[in-house]
């Protein structure tokens, strides 16, 4: 009886937890479609972009080298991007046009 109620004390804990991330993930300012990323090489700057980037040959490149020189990190709950602004910029500008 006594390792049920611990089992169960676990899941309600690891719920909680669970929950928590998902409100900090549903920002009331990201419209549907639209995601947060975090951008920057020390200091983060948020922008909130389409999903359909995700899909384009450009904005998956700009994630593969940001991934290859810094990985990835989501201490800030979005997608954090360590890459100049200026690449990000020019990615995302010519995308609106594509788009």
């Amino acid at each position: 009886m006594g390792i049920r109620l611990l089992s169960m004390i676990s899941g309600v804990r690891q719920f909680h937890k669970l929950q928590s991330v998902v409100a900090r993930n549903q920002m009331p300012d990201v419209p549907k479609g639209h995601l947060a990323v975090y951008v920057g090489e020390t200091e983060k700057k948020r922008y909130v972009v389409p999903i359909a980037y995700l899909n384009h040959p450009s904005f998956q490149d700009l994630l593969q080298k940001a991934e290859e020189e810094f990985g990835f990190q989501h201490p800030m709950g979005g997608l954090t991007i360590r890459c100049n602004e200026d690449a990000f910029f020019h990615v995302t500008s010519r995308l609106n046009t594509c788009l």
